[in-house]
């Protein structure tokens, strides 16, 4: 096998503590990046490690308490190497090892993968159970290694997404997207570091290559059709309707707002008062200040009068409220708080007193149909109103799919199989914190895992809000630059190793860089992520701009008009 130039020799280590390797002398220590993929080839196996810290490293501390002048370039170079060294220390994450005959490539659920090295040699990728012994020699991670590890883009045997590449290599780091939409996932990094744009790349991988239907609840509007470019107010990217025109439906909790920016075709969404539950009220307590009396209260209700009991509250008179907690043991102060603070559900601009069409059901219909559903929520996008709809919707998709999945369950029927469904949320610390994430459908969702085919994509800045439960739960987790302790540590919550993966969080640039982990990918990785460009939409969508229906080129051109003012 042709190597590279060897970097250096591994020195001591352990398998919990990870490898210290020694630079070779002609190895400049600056070189060495923190992220870095590197090769240990050992006797019988190559192990596949991360650079996890670099430090340097004296031979006496003579010479740390004698250091040479800054002028003495002479004996600057003498030393190094012998004298002066510097050390890198290195996590194994997998093992090479070569196996007797070629292994046949087969679609594997499990994370064990292997590849046929060439027509003479197959090479068996495993998790790493030893170490390589002293003086075994590092190298640069080849393209072929990152290939056998992370696979390529167009492999007919699974659904693979590249993400991004590697920060020093220009070589596809690729998802298993089959295996990402199985689990809750989450997309994590403080504001600022492009958690948006990671997760239209994800979006755009998975209706591309039709692993999942999603249902998106787009607060901010930059998922549907199209939203401002990062770092340029003036300048906008296509969104998830203009890739793929024919398999994405916006609906609109705001129309207004959506035929401001353009988008003519979206779907008018509505949520009555005989929708909305008290669980519903428990999630969104805190901006309703509602008091537990309060909610005690509305329980007393809806029991007494079902689904009707908003509408019924709304209108009840001062003599009403007190007649009514004479005979059902009622507070009249706690309800008639109730009532007044209810009162404000009136100014979100999707509240209907009733609706005459199922709405929710028409998303159901789209889903079941395979298309994927933004729904924007426009000048709607406070946390009240973000909350309260996304939770009534989802709690509503999430009882059709339980009812086809025991069907399903019952029947063997892959005609009734119900399409996986991924949940995309945003500000998902404020479903999913301990609080109130058993008030939430999402808290359910998260714990069930893909018992009901439908699955989370969080998208979050403060993960170490979210309870530890469901952060244990989160397949695969793609993070941006953190500087909360807290949050580093929310991370990586159950996550074998972490402590050696703390310090290459800490140092990822704060944009367009990104740790994956998780069960999507083999093992750890750092990615430059993939530029969501004029290249991506011709490389991802379905059509390009030139290429849309007439009538979209027309409502573009109508949309543009009306924002100059013609």
């Amino acid at each position: 096998m042709d190597l590279e130039k060897p970097l250096g020799s591994v020195i001591q280590g352990s398998l919990s503590q990870g490898l210290e390797v020694r630079l070779h002398p002609d190895i400049s220590v600056e070189e060495m990046r923190v992220g870095k993929f590197l090769v240990v080839q050992g006797t019988r196996s190559r192990f596949f490690c991360m650079l996890t810290d670099v430090s340097l490293g004296t031979a006496s501390q003579r010479i740390i308490a004698n250091p040479p002048e800054p002028t003495n370039l002479f004996l600057q170079e003498v030393l190094a190497g012998s004298g002066t060294y510097g050390t890198i220390e290195l996590s194994p994450m997998l093992m090479f090892t070569p196996t007797e005959k070629p292994v046949e490539k087969k679609k594997k659920s499990s994370k064990l993968a292997s590849f046929e090295a060439s027509s003479s040699e197959a090479i068996e990728l495993l998790p790493v159970k030893t170490i390589p012994s002293h003086f075994s020699q590092v190298y640069d991670a080849s393209e072929r290694d990152f290939r056998a590890v992370f696979g390529w883009e167009d492999d007919p045997h699974r659904r693979n997404f590249a993400i991004g590449q590697p920060i020093d290599m220009e070589v596809p780091i690729c998802l298993d997207l089959d295996r990402f939409v199985e689990r809750s996932n989450g997309v994590f990094g403080k504001s600022g570091t492009g958690k948006s744009f990671l997760t239209r790349l994800l979006l755009a991988g998975i209706v591309r290559k039709q692993a999942a239907v999603n249902l998106i609840f787009d607060m901010h509007s930059e998922y549907g059709w199209e939203a401002t470019r990062e770092g340029k107010q003036f300048s906008t990217v296509k969104g998830l309707r203009q890739l793929f025109p024919g398999q994405v439906q916006i609906f609109t909790l705001d129309p207004d707002s959506t035929k401001r920016r353009g988008v003519r075709d979206a779907q008018e969404l509505y949520v009555s008062y005989d929708q909305i539950d008290v669980e519903d009220l428990m999630l969104v307590r805190g901006e309703l200040n509602l008091s537990e009396a309060a909610l005690e209260n509305a329980i007393i209700l809806r029991n007494e009068f079902g689904k009707a009991w908003i509408n019924r509250l709304l209108t009840m008179s001062n003599g009403e409220i007190q007649e009514f907690c004479e005979t059902k043991m009622g507070s009249k102060s706690s309800i008639m708080a109730l009532q007044r603070k209810l009162n404000r559900l009136d100014e979100l601009k999707y509240i209907r007193n009733s609706c005459p069409h199922n709405y929710v059901g028409q998303i159901l219909e789209a889903i079941e149909s395979g298309k994927h559903v933004v729904i924007e929520f426009g000048s709607q996008s406070n946390l009240l109103s973000y909350m309260l709809a996304t939770n009534i919707i989802a709690r509503r998709i999430h009882q059709a799919y339980v009812r086809k999945a025991e069907k399903f369950l019952q029947t063997k029927e892959v005609s009734d199989r119900p399409q996986q469904l991924v949940i995309t949320i945003e500000e998902a610390h404020r479903f999913l914190d301990p609080a109130t994430v058993g008030q939430t459908i999402f808290g359910t969702i998260a714990r069930e895992m893909r018992k009901y085919f439908v699955t989370l994509l969080v998208v979050d800045q403060r993960p170490s809000g979210i309870d530890n439960e469901v952060m244990s739960q989160i397949g695969t987790r793609i993070t941006a630059l953190l500087n909360d302790e807290k949050d580093i540590d929310a991370i990586f919550t159950g996550v074998s190793g972490g402590q050696s993966l703390r310090s290459v969080l800490a140092k990822l640039d704060s944009k367009q860089q990104a740790l994956i982990l998780g069960h999507a990918v083999p093992m750890p990785v750092v990615v430059r992520t993939r530029p969501y460009d004029e290249t991506f939409y011709r490389e991802i969508g379905d059509t390009a701009w030139e290429e849309l229906p007439d009538v979209e080129v027309f409502r573009a051109a109508e949309a543009a008009k009306a924002d100059l003012g013609f």
